[in-house]
């Protein structure tokens, strides 16, 4: 028997309260997506003064709010594409332009290949 008393005398845990004092867990799904702002909506966002929103992935100015000139914005579209023909007629001028260049070259090692052949033939007979 211990001397004072019981040595091991671990205290009582005091009971636990409730898990959530939020009423969140008890409305309804759509009251929750609003209260949480699980309901994000369509990005938005403001650039040089114009609107633009982000439908079907692309990024697209929301009516009303363009402040340029649609003039300007069909000029630029129209700019752009006679960039991008140019941008195509360059390239095939340089797909045509290395093709020449590759069988230039292979006509020029095939001329110097001939050409060894000849000396080599002229000197055994020498």
């Amino acid at each position: 028997m211990p001397l004072f008393g019981n040595t091991f005398s671990p205290k009582k845990t005091p009971p636990r309260k409730c898990a959530s004092l939020s009423n969140l867990h008890s409305l309804d799904r759509s009251t929750r997506e609003i209260e949480l702002g699980l309901e994000y909506g369509i990005p938005t966002m403001n650039l040089a003064g114009q609107s633009l929103k982000f439908e079907n992935g692309q990024w697209v100015a929301e009516s009303g709010s363009f402040t340029g000139d649609r003039r300007e914005m069909q000029r630029l579209r129209k700019r752009n594409q006679q960039l991008e023909e140019e941008n195509n007629l360059l390239r095939l001028k340089v797909d045509i332009l290395l093709d020449m260049l590759s069988e230039t070259t292979a006509e020029s090692h095939l001329m110097e290949k001939e050409l060894e052949e000849l000396k080599n033939h002229s000197r055994r007979r020498k």
